[in-house]
């Protein structure tokens, strides 16, 4: 259900019975150890476990965000948040255009947030769009309850098997407190080897807990959608 595997004339058939689908927008940002393009590839199997289940057409990712806090680390690529909501309200035109009138906003950055003309939509019943951000969801929240875990950026929470690029410490680091950001410290200085802090990684049986209960709340928010 990946658009680069179909054609226009796949995509006016698939119209002809439903009119959802997934948009994935995140980050090429830093995340320590992890990949730069951890805010992407993480959404994005997100959403291909969605899509088997559902049977919903999913966007190309958007790959860059607003990730200026990181501009300092290199290979971090940032749009500014005026272009980023340009982008994405155009996407979204774009689709709109040929029949697309439901959307999934399977986000995977902090620094993204829903454009100002999307809510506009969906608040006057041109398109339903439901902004999802997968790292704040209750799926999430009942995981880092029932295990004594919380998240943070580039620690356990984000080290899954397919974004890692290298070895993680196996120890825990103790949490930046970002307060202490100034004039004289930098993000980078601050944060060292990026990780915001806790630990950096947990057994793969759990993260498949946590991608499994996270595919199951977004598949019903896909589902709705559809009603």
């Amino acid at each position: 259900m990946l658009l680069q595997d179909l054609n226009w004339m796949d995509v006016e058939a698939y119209l002809e019975q439903d009119n959802r689908i997934i948009l994935i927008t995140g980050a090429t940002e830093q995340h320590a150890y992890l990949s730069l393009l951890t805010d992407i590839l993480i959404p994005q199997r997100l959403a291909i476990a969605v899509a088997e289940r559902e049977d919903v057409i999913i966007a190309p990712p958007l790959n860059f965000g607003v990730s200026e806090e990181f501009a300092e680390f290199p290979g971090t690529i940032s749009l500014n948040t005026a272009t980023f909501d340009a982008v994405l309200s155009d996407v979204v035109d774009s689709l709109m255009l040929h029949g697309f009138t439901r959307f999934f906003v399977l986000n995977g950055h902090g620094g993204n947030k829903l454009p100002a003309r999307l809510n506009e939509l969906d608040m006057e019943g041109l398109a339903r769009i439901t902004w999802y951000d997968w790292w704040r969801s209750d799926a999430v929240r009942g995981f880092e309850a029932e295990f004594g875990l919380e998240m943070g950026h580039a620690n356990w929470g984000e080290n899954f098997h397919f974004n890692r690029i290298t070895d993680s410490p196996t120890d825990a680091k103790t949490p930046v407190n970002l307060d202490m950001l100034n004039d004289s410290v930098s993000m980078r200085e601050l944060l060292g080897d990026g990780s915001f802090g806790g630990e950096y990684q947990v057994a793969d049986d759990l993260m498949h807990i946590l991608f499994d209960r996270v595919v199951d709340e977004a598949a019903g928010l896909v589902a709705a959608l559809k009603d």
